[in-house]
């Protein structure tokens, strides 16, 4: 009787071994290596590509971290043909102020190490002081080791992480935190990334109290504030992503919002602007409603200067901020 998988040579029939990964083979001396041949760096390409088409802006931290994965790439190129080296270590700070593309950059980065085989996964676990730190003895450890359980084999992202160090009070649970990030960033460096992520002024103050963890510490990326020209573009970016469109002098007054706006407290960059931009779409949509009349595509996807101005920052003893503080990214 015929059985599936069976063949002439009986029930016993042993498969002959699969090819060996060629990425696996050790190549002689005189060989070479086509990095562009890669598929592990055609996918990483492919992520810079669209790390480049989302965030307006930031060539520093999008050169620092092309520079990251030339270091793998030729890492993996250097294991071909049998050059061992250390593991490099890719734990991160992460410093700017809100709005400014951290949390982008974090998603990027763990596809990008993913693609290169440093981590198992690529994802993000996202976590903060409140998702680590107990509020009774005993309770600090199991919540910190469940965060890692979840962040294991790709990236744990501690936004505000400088929340961790309480100096003022001896005895919050926030050191015992961060003694146990120190061992895992030690021992579990082939299975875990954590990036620590919050304001430039206060994360130096973090790591100047904590010397170990940032002796851990292998890359610290600044991002920068975006300038008003970026702000624009940024806003332009977002309508056209919505279906809106700028009517004639629109982006002219965006500007002059943004300019205003800039002066306020809270400022939070490309989440400001994505706040300023719903409201303009609420200004837009009243606007409509109220002119009592038939509405083309056109009016459905115009933004005027009458949505934009109508914006308190622009208004006399207008409130001190037309938008509430936004934690960091």
């Amino acid at each position: 009787m015929y059985r599936p998988g069976a063949s002439g040579a009986g029930a016993n029939h042993i498969e002959p071994p699969a090819d060996p990964d060629p990425s696996e083979i050790t190549l002689a001396d005189d060989a070479t290596v086509d990095l562009s041949t890669d598929l592990a760096g055609k996918n990483v390409e492919d992520t810079l590509a669209r790390l480049d088409a989302e965030l307006i802006g930031l060539a520093t931290v999008k050169q620092r971290v092309r520079e990251i994965a030339a270091l793998l790439l030729i890492d993996r190129a250097r294991q071909r043909f049998g050059l061992q080296a250390d593991r490099p270590t890719m734990h991160m700070s992460f410093t700017g102020g809100p709005g400014t593309g951290k949390t982008t950059v974090a998603l990027r980065m763990a596809e990008m190490l993913h693609a290169l085989g440093y981590i198992r996964k690529p994802k993000v676990h996202t976590v903060t002081r409140d998702d680590l730190v107990g509020q009774f003895i005993g309770h600090t450890a199991p919540k910190t080791k469940e965060a890692l359980a979840k962040a294991a084999g790709g990236v744990l992202f501690i936004d505000e992480a400088y929340y961790l160090f309480r100096p003022e009070n001896e005895r919050d649970y926030g050191q015992e935190v961060i003694e146990i990030l120190l061992q895992e960033m030690e021992t579990e460096r082939s299975s875990l990334v954590v990036i620590f992520a919050g304001y430039p002024d206060r994360m130096e103050t973090f790591f100047s109290a904590n010397p170990g963890l940032s002796s851990r510490v292998a890359h610290h990326i600044e991002f920068p504030d975006y300038t008003r020209e970026e702000l624009l573009a940024i806003a332009e970016v977002m309508v056209a992503q919505q279906n809106f469109r700028f009517g004639d002098s629109a982006a002219a007054a965006f500007d002059d919002y943004l300019d205003a706006r800039m002066a306020r407290p809270r400022f939070a960059n490309a989440r400001s602007v994505r706040n300023a931009v719903d409201r303009c779409r609420l200004r837009q949509a009243n606007r409509l409603v109220q002119e009592h009349r038939p509405l083309g595509k056109a009016d459905l996807m115009t933004l005027t200067t009458e949505d934009i101005y109508g914006s308190s920052v622009f208004g006399d003893g207008a409130r001190a901020a037309e938008e509430v503080a936004c934690p960091t990214e």
